[in-house]
């Protein structure tokens, strides 16, 4: 089951709310109605058409939902060269945080980063896995820097063969802080590896959000 959403906070943020179990016979989701847990997930750059229905966002979705979480995948407002975007990770995650107790927060490339952002300013989450994160942005957009600041378990997942994110640097800074890195012998994309992907992230966060 989904829904659609419209994040307040005077962008224009739209999301799909991908809920945890199937319908039942009356069309009636009682299973959403047990689901305290949701991930949000931040889609890669939107200047690269990068949008809610990437197919990494759609497989982490359809692993999490799978296991009993919701996941709330958003689309960025109108382009401001990544502060807009890391207020829109922010404002996901205030809706989110509103309507479950335990919150969650994933990125894919672009995405990767505005989740690292958005953990080291204050996003009210228990875990962040970061799937190719791009790495600096801006002087005062720095995914890397923001390892300092994250209070929480943080993941970060690669592919040895990506030559268009800079997640170098990303790795070896979750390495020095010993979080946990998840290597694929995949390109930037993970083509035909989506699947283990989501697995592999889904392993890590909602363990951390306290779902068996």
């Amino acid at each position: 089951m989904t829904e659609t959403i419209l994040v307040p906070g005077g962008r224009d943020v739209r999301a799909t709310l991908d809920r945890a179990g199937d319908d039942g016979a009356d069309g009636t989701d009682d299973a959403a109605d047990r689901v305290d847990t949701v991930v949000v997930a931040c889609p890669p750059h939107p200047q690269h058409q990068g949008h809610r229905g990437d197919a990494r966002l759609v497989a982490v979705s359809d692993a999490l939902t799978a296991r009993g979480a919701d996941c709330l995948r958003f689309d960025y407002g109108p382009w401001d060269e990544g502060y807009g975007e890391r207020a829109d990770t922010l404002r996901a995650v205030e809706w989110a945080a509103e309507r479950y107790d335990r919150v969650g927060l994933f990125g894919f490339s672009f995405g990767g980063a505005m989740a690292l952002l958005a953990a080291a300013d204050g996003a009210a989450v228990g875990a962040v896995s970061a799937l190719g994160p791009a790495g600096r942005l801006a002087d005062d957009l720095d995914a890397v820097a923001a390892f300092d600041r994250i209070p929480v378990p943080v993941q970060v997942v690669y592919g040895t063969r990506d030559d268009i994110a800079d997640w170098e640097p990303v790795v070896e800074r979750a390495r020095e802080y010993h979080q946990p890195v998840v290597e694929f012998a995949a390109d930037h994309f993970f083509v035909g590896q989506e699947a283990k992907v989501a697995a592999a992230v889904a392993d890590f966060l909602l363990p951390n959000l306290g779902v068996e």
